[in-house]
């Protein structure tokens, strides 16, 4: 994918996102919603940051499985029980994103909702990403 990351000077400067990404490549990779769920289906993570690194962890096994990479995202949501603890926490979450996917960052939303499909998870992550 070609990546153009644009972030114009007449809006606050970007933190841990992209203003806008301009993608261009042959395939476009939708990604399912993906919460701190282990292999068996069970949530995992005591603390929003352990379930972070999971959700965002199994974003990317997916995106890996569609043949894509990290800076290959053009949009990721996250959706956040706690958008207060959330942003709290926002230095941690952005190391781990750093650690996971690096400093290509997509177009991103923080979005605070009631609760998630599984009662136990706190953050769910999905997004799309341009291939190549």
């Amino acid at each position: 994918m070609s990546a153009e990351r644009v972030n114009p000077a007449g809006l606050s400067p970007p933190t841990g996102f992209s203003h806008a990404v301009v993608a261009t490549g042959s395939r476009v990779v939708f990604l399912a919603g993906q919460t701190a769920l282990d292999a068996d289906g069970k949530v995992v993570g005591e603390t929003l940051e352990e379930q972070f690194e999971r959700a965002l962890g199994n974003l990317l096994a997916a995106l890996e499985a569609a043949g894509g990479t990290p800076a290959d995202l053009a949009r990721v949501t996250v959706y956040a029980t706690d958008v207060a603890d959330y942003r709290r926490r926002a230095p941690q979450l952005g190391r781990i994103w750093r650690r996971l996917a690096g400093r290509d960052y997509p177009a991103m939303a923080v979005v605070g909702v009631v609760r998630l499909w599984d009662e136990r998870a706190w953050v769910e992550l999905d997004g799309f990403a341009v291939l190549p």
